[in-house]
């Protein structure tokens, strides 16, 4: 078999961000999040519960729904990521989750209104996410492997960028050529493609068919192009093994002060993150009265912005290391939250607005530019630093750890918005607890070593 060439190993994995992003953009954040919280309500109110009532009650399903997945995420990342270490191999296992992905995303397609069911539509949502979380996991620690340490930020930002690219052009064809809005035409004033009807949710409920197939398809360079390194001649998956190492590293983790500061503080902060992705559509429908195609609009702007400041970012890393870039997003993350808080057609941090004012609106957009604009940059700078405080030879195990730690509030953060919608009735006050996983993450990064233990 011919040598694949560097260049096109860095752009087989640049490839993996591509394909996996439009999870994040059309299924979790800006189509599928919001049908999910806009059909769960229709189906309360139709049951008989208040307007206001049910909206929180959609947005707490969601949240318990994440809640589940996030759980299982946790427990077996740094499971399998020991016993991938210990085998040499990382490939199958992106086979089997990238398969978890495709069949999840397809799934979400049997949610259609008339027969609605909130477990259903969870189940599969949760098998696409989860497949789409583990396939990065396995993707991501090849990085260290990709170039000169000096070069991964660069690199990492890169990819980042070009994924969000990839997030951006699927949510466009979804937005011009399927999405209806309130007259039944798409952005561009097209009838969605296919006869897709808008009154059986079908020209939304087609972004997991759409997502499914993009990811297959777009997958096939990083199939082409990445390979595992030749295991040693005796491995095998070696679970009892890998559980062994695995144990040995958690061990040890207190002899690594830098590390474990880094894993707690991105615990926190990663997971606030993805709860403004998580639950940010869903507000804007329930609290700004949006609909789902001014969500779309509203997140290819934030793609847009996500995939400047990630290629930016990178470089920034690149001259100045990931932590400075890692502290900034945080603050203006931070700002961000507050501001979301704050929005409601009615009033802005307290001071009421005029009937009808375009005011919130505006700013939600702003906080949306914000929000993928440190995204991109923070999550791209994470994963590098990440490879400088690890043990190089233990990778796969280390980013199963990295998404335990993110998983431990993945799941904590949906609750928390949950119980708080739950308690206050309130979508806009169910924000609030991201604001303090921000702080304690920001925090913790004073224990942060810039390269690790070995500085």
């Amino acid at each position: 078999m011919a040598e694949i060439s560097t260049t096109k190993r860095i752009w087989g994995w640049y490839f993996f961000d591509w394909a996996s992003q439009p999870y994040n953009t059309l299924m979790l954040t800006f189509i599928f999040g919001p049908y999910f919280g806009q059909t769960a309500a229709e189906a309360l109110i139709a049951s008989g519960m208040s307007e206001q009532a049910a909206e929180a009650e959609a947005q707490a399903l969601w949240g318990y729904g994440l809640t589940i997945a996030g759980v299982m995420i946790a427990l077996l990342a740094p499971i399998l990521g020991s016993v991938a270490d210990t085998s040499g191999r990382r490939m199958p296992w992106i086979w089997v989750f990238s398969a978890l992905y495709v069949v999840g995303a397809w799934g979400c397609w049997y949610t259609a209104p008339d027969s609605f069911s909130a477990t259903w539509a969870l189940v599969f949502f949760g098998m696409g996410l989860i497949g789409m979380e583990f396939a990065t996991i396995f993707t991501n620690a090849y990085l260290p492997s990709l170039g000169p340490k000096e070069d991964l930020g660069r690199i990492s930002g890169s990819g980042w960028g070009f994924g969000y690219v990839g997030g951006v052009l699927a949510l466009a064809i979804m937005l011009v050529f399927f999405q209806a809005g309130d007259e039944g035409r798409t952005m561009l004033g097209f009838e969605p493609l296919l006869g897709l009807d808008p009154a059986t949710g079908a020209d939304t409920r087609v972004v997991g068919p759409l997502t499914a197939l993009w990811f297959a398809v777009f997958m096939i360079p990083f199939f082409l192009w990445v390979r595992d390194d030749a295991p040693p001649e005796d491995a095998h998956y070696r679970i009892g093994e890998g559980l062994r190492d695995l144990w040995q590293t958690i061990k040890g983790l207190p002899h690594h002060p830098s590390l474990l500061a880094y894993l707690g503080s991105s615990m926190f902060y990663r997971d606030a993150l993805n709860g403004m992705y998580t639950f940010g559509g869903i507000y804007a429908l329930g609290v700004l009265d949006w609909s789902i195609l001014e969500v779309g609009i509203f997140g290819i702007l934030a793609a847009i912005s996500g995939a400047i400041f990630a290629w930016i970012g990178g470089h920034a890393d690149r001259k100045y290391g990931p932590l400075p870039v890692i502290v900034t997003c945080c603050v203006v993350l931070i700002f961000t939250a507050c501001l979301i808080v704050g929005l409601s057609p009615e009033a802005v941090f307290g001071m009421p607005v005029a009937e009808g004012s375009l005011l919130p609106d505006r700013l939600f957009y702003v906080a949306g530019l914000l929000i993928g604009a440190a995204g991109g940059a923070v999550q791209s700078a994470s994963r590098n630093m990440l490879t400088k405080q690890a043990n190089q030879e233990r990778m796969t195990e280390a980013f199963g750890l990295y998404a335990l730690s993110g998983k431990a509030t993945t799941f904590l953060a949906p609750w928390l918005i949950a119980v708080t919608t739950d308690i206050t009735n309130n979508q806009r006050l169910g924000i609030t607890p991201l604001i303090a996983l921000f702080c304690i993450g920001l925090i913790m990064l004073i224990w942060v070593k810039p390269n690790g233990e070995s500085a």
